[in-house]
């Protein structure tokens, strides 16, 4: 964007067209980032690292990408003795799901924002401030590993799937939901947001998990909203 964008009250529209308001335009102001670095900054507090009144109010809404997380829970028929891992957990409603199906569950982000919503959303979580291209637990501490609407702002996708399949155990599952190059630049995922996101087709998609060293790896593509299945080979195949 041009720096006159930047601006208000034309800055203002832009933040407005994202659902932002007063306060994200004061963050803006006060960040003294320069002008170029709006997109960017837009992106994390969007996305990225949702921070701010309206990611808390977007977030936290019970029917918050519902759709991927009823896709997840679906492939991953979480139940007792299931210990549940989610990256990229938000507002922790994923989380709550699970431990409502008597699962174990634990969240990690990297927004703080995100991690005290979801302590309150889901209070019987554990809820860590972490990377996702490190994560801070031991081998096959989880036996599902879940993603939801996060897959496509990774920028090494390898490593976390890899990262994924180190903590699972054997034959534990993976299951992604993420956004379809045909879905770049609509409502779904948005500019300035698809320009600094990873879109992959269905193959690469695949590829990416089967290089990760998964197994039973399928990529089920419902409208653009993409679901990848994946399981860690068993002791005899790992």
């Amino acid at each position: 964007m041009r720096e006159e964008a930047h601006k208000p009250p034309e800055l203002f529209e832009v933040l407005r067209s994202f659902g932002l308001g007063d306060d994200d335009l004061r963050a803006w102001l006060h960040s003294a980032l320069p002008a170029e670095a709006f997109d960017e900054w837009l992106t994390d507090r969007v996305a990225r690292r949702p921070t701010g009144a309206r990611a808390r109010e977007a977030y936290g809404a019970g029917d918050v990408h519902d759709f991927a997380r009823r896709a997840i829970l679906d492939a991953l028929a979480l139940g007792p003795g299931d210990r549940l891992l989610e990256i990229g957990c938000g507002g922790g409603l994923l989380l709550r799901e699970a431990l409502d199906r008597a699962a174990q569950a634990t969240g990690l982000d990297h927004s703080e924002e995100m991690t005290r919503l979801a302590r309150e959303r889901a209070p019987g979580a554990e809820v860590v401030l972490a990377s996702a291209e490190q994560l801070p637990f031991g081998d096959r501490a989880f036996t599902a590993v879940a993603m939801s609407v996060v897959f496509f702002l990774l920028p090494d996708p390898v490593t976390v799937l890899s990262e994924c399949r180190r903590v699972l155990a054997n034959d534990g599952r993976l299951a992604v939901y993420t956004t379809g190059p045909e879905l770049r630049g609509t409502p779904a995922a948005p500019e300035p947001i698809a320009s600094r996101g990873h879109f992959y087709d269905d193959h690469a998609l695949s590829e990416l998990a089967h290089k990760s060293g998964f197994v039973e790896v399928d990529v089920v593509n419902d409208s653009g909203g993409q679901l990848l299945t994946a399981r860690r080979a068993g002791q005899l195949t790992a």
